[in-house]
């Protein structure tokens, strides 16, 4: 998703965002797959289902929606990057359209405008979709465009992060890490309790998508998963005031 806000930055191309609703129910099934049949459903006693779509649950419904949303918009002309699974890209005689897939949201951007609107309605002929219009908020992500770029951060994930965390009385730092700290395995005695600190660590690793200013300190106190100490643990609660301090940090892709 960054390369691509940073492809559209720099071409100046708009950013647009669609949804399929129930996805998953869409895909096809190439395994036999068998269910009880529903309650209080007239059906023969010790007889089962044959499923011939995927269902919201099935370990194939992913793998199935992905096979079938690559074949239509192979229909439409697209092709699939060689460097990512889930961008597509179409050549147009008037310029590009590129499709990025995440699960049920898709980004459409490219400079081919007309190109952008047949997609949008050839997709919404072969599945059940919803025009989100301009980019504003991909999962978790949130995306805000001006004159000179487009933003990405995570503002809201932060504010429920650090709720959850229950620092919002807490100070802000300066600084991700106190300087000349150097964390080591063993730094103090073990702590026993490690769940609430893989968590913590848990949620800064996903800061780091449009954090890169934590992404050295977070990836030092995610080597103390099994060993963890309060030393460790005062390191996680440091960063986390400084993402405190911070909440409005993202990454800034120039159109310059």
């Amino acid at each position: 998703m960054r390369s691509l806000l940073a492809i559209a930055a720099k071409q100046r191309w708009k950013l647009f965002q669609m949804d399929v609703k129930s996805a998953f129910l869409n895909g096809d099934l190439e395994d036999k797959v068998y269910m009880k049949p529903p309650p209080r459903l007239n059906h023969p006693p010790n007889k089962a289902c044959r499923l011939r779509r995927a269902l919201y649950g099935l370990k194939q419904s992913s793998r199935a929606w992905y096979a079938k949303f690559s074949a239509i918009v192979s229909d439409f002309g697209f092709t699939l990057s060689q460097q990512d699974t889930t961008l597509f890209i179409h050549k147009t005689t008037r310029g590009m359209v590129l499709l990025l897939l995440y699960v049920d949201d898709m980004i459409i951007t490219g400079d081919d405008i007309a190109g952008v609107e047949d997609l949008k309605q050839s997709l919404s002929q072969k599945f059940e979709m919803k025009d989100l219009g301009v980019l504003s908020y991909f999962p978790g992500l949130e995306v805000n465009s001006s004159d000179d770029g487009y933003l990405l951060s995570q503002v809201k994930y932060d504010f429920n992060f650090i709720s959850k965390a229950e620092l919002n009385d807490s100070k802000s730092v300066s600084t991700p890490l106190e300087p000349n700290v150097k964390l080591t395995p063993m730094d103090d005695s073990l702590l026993s309790n490690h769940t609430h600190y893989r968590q913590l660590v848990g949620s800064l690793v996903y800061f780091t998508t449009t954090r890169p200013d934590i992404e050295y300190v977070v990836h030092i106190v995610n080597q103390f998963m099994a060993a963890l100490c309060s030393t460790h643990y005062a390191a996680v609660l440091h960063i986390i005031h400084y993402v405190k301090g911070t909440l409005f940090h993202g990454l800034h892709f120039s159109t310059h």
